[in-house]
């Protein structure tokens, strides 16, 4: 007895709560599916994020270093306020413009996206649909008698 035989025999209701069960677990399996893919990405985005903070923090030791050096040479021309006065301003307008850059890069960012898990979601969708289709078409076009 072929597959298809043994559906058409068994009582249609029946056959939808093992449609509703079917489908529940397809798309909890398609929710893992989702959640292990932001997992990855997550984390990847955590060790450059890690690295990332190790790198400024470095930066910033660095530039504490090279802001004593540009005063001490400016304060053997100046007064050391004057010189204090004119490298931090300097400072403050670099930070600025990094500010902006980064805010303009953040901003194009995309969130992250479960690609495959919707693809799959929408592969999923696709099937149930054809197989509806193809029922509708085996018994007369989803006349039924009624």
């Amino acid at each position: 007895m072929s597959n298809s035989t043994r559906l058409r025999e068994r009582p249609i209701g029946e056959l939808l709560g093992d449609f509703a069960n079917e489908t529940t677990t397809l798309m909890s399996q398609e929710i893992e599916l989702a959640r292990a893919e932001i997992g990855v990405q997550v984390k990847r985005a955590g060790a450059g994020a890690g690295m990332f903070a190790a790198a400024a923090l470095l930066a910033l030791l660095g530039l504490g270093a090279l802001t004593a050096c540009a005063i001490i040479a400016l304060a053997l021309t100046l007064d050391a306020w004057l010189a204090a006065l004119i490298v931090g301003g300097a400072l403050l307008v670099v930070a600025g413009v990094l500010a902006l850059i980064g805010r303009s890069r953040l901003k194009a960012l995309a969130p992250p996206v479960p690609e495959r898990a919707l693809s799959e979601v929408k592969r999923d969708i696709a099937a149930v649909q054809e197989g509806v289709q193809a029922g509708r078409e085996s018994n007369g076009g989803g006349d039924h008698g009624a």
